[in-house]
């Protein structure tokens, strides 16, 4: 096979039927791509092409990057080495990734459009609260070291997120941006004085020398600030400029740019007027506006990283002996026994193999009030052990656990882009170009105008149309709402949800484990003699005890124990107690030990279970799952909101009809299957309806995923979480009730930021192209309006704290 021919610029070999073609030395040359046939061209018109005769090696491929920083990335194929940080969904391979260098919702767009494009990639969304890149690829299609060195390309260092070096990173940008707005301000005020030394105003009567020193002096103390302080603008524009996206940085970097370079002109020839005062101005007022957004942004990705930090750095590990030994929680390993001691934090998921305590498990499921647990209970790492010291065999660590996975679906739906963002970015993008275009012609007018005037009018349109407000207005609100929601228990796992719950109009409720609990309690005692009430559950709690069963749970602890007990399945139990043998459960079984007749049953709903000894039955014993004690609240809600409420359940009891009459739903289908379900779903949405689903079990998965919005309780199946919207962690209803008025809440504030953003840009157009505005003011109310935004998506912390109080 012949030998690929070399690229005549870089010297890299040329694939596919490369078209890249131009006019060297008078011949017909071919390059490998079109930023090597756009440097030779430019080489070409600027007569240096004489470069191509005399040069002794290629240059370099535009498009390619050091073969050593492509070698480094490569390592981060290496199996072994992903073992850590990637995750295998299906086909596919789940990795987050801290990026650096990300200044502004521009750059998020930027990094999802360009990652989106690549082959391989399904999934790509940039969280910009605290710039963690959530990506699902096939890296079987496409390596992960591309996908790096595609960001590498467009400006952007990316790394496998870990929280300490990821905290170290943030600490480190933070003091970076104070140092540059620090430098901006320490010189803009030097830089002010003697720029207006120099204005004719003063009438200072200096001399010409003295004249011309200041200006040197001015121009001395500025250049700091355009080469340090605004190095971020500059690099962001670069990379908006090379992937064809304008982006808030390139009107900025323009006016800096053109300031300075209007006020070098003034310095060397000493004519007009200095303008380094401004390019201090504009520094220094957009440094502190990007700057408090972040700290603002910072604020509502708090929730999530106090999560990462729930997990304490020891743990006291049980040695075969029953000693203890204080190790670090990277030395855990599956199966370890650990020892959690009263008020210290369980360091991983495992199930508790001595002793019993209440565990408080609030930062996770919003609960507040500890839960009981005993030996063979499952407990969660970063939950709190409140009352006695409990013996945890280990079965889940670090990215495995529930707290790693709760991370991760809330940092998912943080990063979630809802429809009205991704119009904002589009607004934002089309309403930029327009201002640029809006800038050239406004700055032509001027100039025939009055020329004096041209430069600054175009400058305070460049710093006033940036449409940073735009893009803030929905992100900000939407990590701000996602992170309370969870505080309040509800841990949403799409991004749609809070956008999609203020367009519902019809709620579908499962019955067993999310209208009841989920669990049999002993609801009522009809004893058939003499005993008393209190006689009957004495018995039959003794016999019960003694049983695994489900049941047997509803019964609590008895005082005495009951002997010779056999447990015959699918019949009931029988054992002796105080010289009388007794049986419960079915009736037929029962009564067989007296050889009497079966008592009639009566006639309402749940699961009958019959008591009796050897001469007669003794009572009649009905167990019920027992209704949720909110459920009636959520219901009178959805009422209360117009929407339509349906209940769908399997169990083909009576009791489907009577709990819907209780609880004043409208409809309600017992016996039905997964597809009986899908069906009624499907008939809704054919209709228009927009359908929200609440479900807990695995016959809801279909439901669940067809659903517009779908809820799954923090009970539910793993296989009915994954496929669920949002997680109740709390399962307590009431919460969904505040989640609805939070989402309203939230949409209204989205909806006041992009107005309040799309007004102020819309007005600040018009009034800087007539002249109206003066530099100063466009650079100060740019930054206002982006902090406004900020500020008044924050404002949901106080409906939290309302919702709560209610």
């Amino acid at each position: 096979m012949s030998k690929p021919e070399p690229c005549y610029h870089c010297g890299l070999p040329i694939t596919g039927s490369a078209p890249f073609c131009g006019q060297v030395l008078g011949q017909t040359r071919r390059f490998c791509c079109p930023g090597c046939q756009a440097v030779a061209q430019t080489i070409v018109d600027a007569g240096l092409e004489s470069y191509y005769r005399h040069r002794s090696e290629s240059a370099i491929n535009p498009e390619a990057l050091p073969q050593q920083l492509q070698d480094e990335l490569e390592l981060y194929d290496r199996l072994d080495v992903q073992q850590s940080f990637v995750h295998n969904q299906g086909d596919d391979q789940q990795i987050t990734l801290l990026v650096e260098g990300v200044s502004c919702a521009a750059c998020g767009w930027l990094i999802e459009q360009q990652l989106g494009r690549l082959s391989g990639v399904a999934e790509a969304r940039l969280n910009l609260s605290n710039h963690r890149l959530h990506l699902r690829w096939q890296s079987a299609v496409l390596p992960l070291s591309q996908i790096l060195a595609r960001l590498k390309q467009i400006g952007y260092a990316a790394h496998p997120f870990e929280p300490d070096q990821a905290s170290a990173t943030l600490a480190e940008e933070n003091r970076q941006t104070l140092r540059r707005l620090g430098v901006a301000g320490l010189l803009w005020f030097q830089a002010m004085m003697a720029t207006m030394a120099t204005w004719p105003e003063f009438n200072l009567d200096l001399s010409p020398e003295l004249h011309h020193i200041l200006r040197w002096v001015a121009l001395f103390l500025t250049t700091p600030i355009v080469f340090y302080s605004c190095t971020p603008f500059f690099k962001g524009a670069l990379r908006d400029l090379r992937s064809l996206h304008l982006g808030m940085d390139v009107s900025v970097s323009l006016a800096i740019g053109g300031a300075y370079l209007a006020g070098i002109w003034s310095t060397i020839s000493g004519q007009g007027e200095l303008y380094f005062d401004a390019v201090g101005m504009f520094a220094l007022f957009l440094l502190s506006g990007r700057y408090l957004e972040r700290r603002a942004r910072e604020r509502c990705a708090q929730a999530t990283a106090g999560l990462v930090n729930l997990l304490p750095t020891s743990c006291l590990r049980q040695g075969s002996d029953g000693k203890t030994q204080r190790i670090l929680l990277r030395e855990l390993n599956i199966g370890d026994l650990v020892q959690v001691l009263p008020g210290a934090v369980i360091p991983a998921d495992g199930q508790i193999t001595d002793g019993s305590s209440c565990i408080d498990e609030s930062l996770l499921s919003g609960e507040y009030l500890p839960k009981p647990r005993k030996v063979g209970d499952c407990v969660t790492a970063g939950t709190l052990n409140v009352e006695s010291t409990l013996c945890v065999k280990v079965q889940a660590l670090g990215t495995d656990t529930r707290l790693s996975a709760i991370v991760r679906l809330l940092e998912r739906a943080q990063s979630d882009k809802p429809r009205l963002a991704e119009l904002a970015d589009r607004a934002a993008q089309w309403f930029l170009l327009f201002a640029l275009l809006a800038a050239a012609a406004t700055f032509l007018f001027w100039l025939n105008l009055e020329p004096a005037r041209a430069f600054w009018v175009v400058l305070a349109m460049l710093v006033a149309v940036c449409p940073c407000a735009l893009s803030l207005a929905t992100p900000t609100a939407l990590t701000a709402a996602t992170g309370y929601l969870h505080q309040l228990g509800l841990l949403l796992t799409r991004g749609h949800v809070l956008e999609g719950l203020t367009h519902i109009d019809t709620v579908i409720f499962d019955k067993t484990g999310t209208l009841t609990e989920g669990k049999l309690s002993l609801r009522e005692i009809r004893p058939l003699g003499e005993l008393s009430v209190d006689d009957c559950l004495r018995l039959a709690t003794a016999l019960e005890n003694r049983s695994e069963h489900p049941i047997a749970r509803a019964f609590g602890r008895a005082e005495k124990t009951v002997e010779n007990v056999q447990n015959i399945p699918g019949r009931g139990l029988e054992g002796q107690m105080d010289g009388q043998r007794l049986r419960i459960g079915e009736a037929a079984f029962v009564c067989e030990l007296s050889a009497q007749p079966i008592p009639p049953q009566p006639k309402s709903s749940g699961q009958w279970l019959l008591l009796g000894n050897e001469t007669a039955p003794l009572a009649w014993l009905v167990l019920d799952d027992r209704l949720r004690s909110e459920a009636k609240l959520l219901v009178e809600d959805c009422k209360a909101r117009g929407w339509e409420t349906l209940l769908l359940s399997g169990d083909s009891s009576p009791q489907v009809a009577e709990m819907a009459a209780t609880l004043g739903i409208g409809q309600a289908k017992g016996g039905l299957t997964p597809d009986d379900k899908l069906a009624i779903l499907g008939k809704l949405r054919a209709k228009g309806r927009k359908v929200l689903m609440l479900g807990d079990g695995v016959n809801d998965v279909p439901t669940l995923a067809a659903a517009d919005i779908s809820i799954a309780m923090g009970g539910a199946t793993d296989l009915a979480k994954t496929n669920a919207d949002a997680v109740l962690l709390n399962c307590n209803l009431a919460t969904l009730a505040l989640a609805f008025n939070l989402a309203r809440r939230t949409r209204r504030v989205i909806i006041e930021n992009l107005v309040f953003a799309a007004l102020y840009n819309g007005l600040m157009l018009p009034f800087a192209a007539l002249g109206l505005i003066t530099p100063a003011w466009a650079a100060l109310g740019m930054s206002i309006s982006s902090l406004v935004v900020v500020l008044n998506a924050l404002r949901l912390g106080k409906t939290h704290i309302e919702l709560r109080i209610t």
